[in-house]
């Protein structure tokens, strides 16, 4: 445990930063799994609305540093062509 008061506060902020960026994975990870479902059950219609939804998730998540830029545009480009397949 840190005794200076400046560490103290960084392992207190620190630790606000890993559950704000742990909520912020997981809600992205269960869009991603909204939209893998939506393609397993078929209806083209309900993928093109949570592929959507899954873009602009993946997009914020390269904003806030959660995600690399190169690591959106595969699993943008994965879902893509899920979806093309669907059709």
């Amino acid at each position: 445990m840190p005794n200076i008061k400046s560490a103290k506060k960084r392992v207190e902020l620190s630790k606000v930063a890993y559950e704000k960026n742990k909520a912020e994975k997981t809600a992205m990870k269960t869009t991603l799994k909204k939209f893998e479902a939506a393609v397993a059950g078929g209806d083209r219609a309900v993928a093109e609305s949570a592929y959507k939804q899954a873009v602009k998730v993946v997009d914020q998540a390269v904003i806030k540093g959660l995600l690399h830029k190169n690591n959106a545009a595969r699993k943008k480009s994965s879902m893509t062509l899920k979806l093309n397949k669907l059709a």
